[in-house]
């Protein structure tokens, strides 16, 4: 085992380096100190499980934007849309335990759903984005987003963008609502995803992560948030984007403007992450997500995970009848069961059973069963503009390196 404790030269700073590398993977550590030399990384964690075994487990730089703090071996860190594949992971364990099935119908489960021509809705086309309601209607409030008995019903009468199963379109920050409501309707206890996913996962594996932030944690134990821009792949944004981001009608902006958050930041205020936003407000170690995805990975036994789930999430992606353009993003996407799947604007495996989520800014985590590899990287400078961050690509894919090794 390589421990490290070090102090990186960046400029004129010197930034601190800390976790341990097993034998094979220096090359991580490697990739690592340069996000701090040429990526501009202000803190971040990486964290890898390869066959049950943490291979990887580092932290770095600062969790302050004033940098009078160093990250240290518990910051969590917001995750935005790496939260989805939490989410999913909890819906996969209810799977297992029997409380649902994914080919039936949402409204089996859920009758009000069926509202404006979505009773044909199965699960499994909820979770691939494919449910047309990814632009939510009624404003978001906090005291609607804090109130799951008045959100289940505005969540049930918002009519779908396109016809359910035809399209697929990122429901960048409904996804996790309707997955949540869903799980309050099919656990006997009627618990939310934030209560199921605490209960069922985080609590029997261990490990800092939260789905709806607990009052107990302090600030000392979060990573400020600083918001910026890859410019760089800025200019590969499909042009019929950069024109929806400009159109206030079209889906992109309507997604984008509800909730009204002035910037990303928001989300890593108090007042957001004490409620439950599945999709969106998440908070982790890279440790501990690397953990539960690695445990996905090597067969999902210390969650009691059956092969029959494990298989579904293994399987290629479900794509609607027209085609893998996402209606949101307008380029080629890669949905399944709450998951991306590989795909050219996030190549994050070789493998096609591989399954994970990236999140807005950087951060992302994912399983691969072919190399029984569980991946998770958290950075607190939100960069802009690409779905594969430059940073957590470089990570991935000198772990991916050292695994073939």
């Amino acid at each position: 085992m390589n421990r490290i404790s070090d102090a990186l030269s960046v400029g004129h700073a010197s930034v601190p380096i800390s976790g341990f590398v097993a034998p094979g993977y220096e090359s991580v550590l490697e990739a690592f100190k340069r996000n701090f030399r040429d990526r501009r990384e202000l803190g971040a964690a990486c964290s890898a499980y390869v066959s049950g075994r943490c291979v990887v487990d580092l932290w770095g730089g600062y969790r302050t934007l004033e940098r009078n703090e160093p990250w240290h071996e518990g910051t969590m860190a917001l995750l935005m849309s790496t939260t989805k594949g939490l989410s999913a992971l909890t819906l996969a364990v209810a799977h297992s335990q029997g409380l649902f099935d994914y080919d039936a119908k949402v409204i089996d489960y859920w009758p009000e759903f069926g509202q404006h021509g979505k009773s044909k809705v199965t699960v499994a086309q909820l979770v691939a984005h494919q449910a047309g309601v990814c632009a939510i209607d009624t404003p978001m409030t906090l005291e609607l987003l804090s109130d799951p008995d008045a959100l289940a019903e505005v969540l049930a009468r918002q009519p779908p963008a396109w016809e359910p199963g035809t399209r697929h379109g990122y429901h960048a920050f409904s996804l996790g609502l309707y997955q949540s409501e869903l799980l309050r309707r099919i656990d006997p206890k009627h618990r939310t995803l934030g209560v199921f996913f605490q209960d069922e996962i985080a609590s029997k594996i261990g490990g800092d992560m939260h789905i709806g932030l607990p009052n107990e944690v302090s600030d000392t134990q979060l990573a400020g948030v600083r918001v910026g821009r890859d410019m760089g792949a800025a200019f590969t944004l499909p042009l019929r984007l950069v024109l929806d981001a400009l159109n206030p009608a079209s889906l992109f902006s309507r997604i984008a403007r509800n909730p009204r958050v002035r910037s990303l930041r928001e989300y890593s205020t108090r007042p957001y992450l004490q409620i439950e936003l599945p999709s969106v407000n998440g908070v982790a170690t890279a440790r501990a997500i690397a953990r539960v995805y690695g445990v996905f990975a090597c067969g999902g036994a210390d969650l009691g995970l059956n092969r029959e789930t494990l298989e579904r999430l293994e399987r290629p992606a479900l794509l609607p009848s027209l085609g893998s353009v996402d209606a949101v993003f307008r380029i080629e996407m890669a949905y399944s069961h709450g998951f991306c799947k590989p795909f050219p604007f996030f190549p994050f495996s070789t493998n096609a059973r591989a399954y994970g989520t990236p999140g807005a800014g950087g951060s992302q985590g994912l399983a691969d069963p072919e190399t029984e590899l569980g991946f998770a990287y958290v950075p607190n400078s939100l960069m802009l503009g690409a779905i594969d961050d430059k940073r957590a690509a470089a990570l991935r894919q000198a772990i991916y390196s050292c695994v073939r090794k």
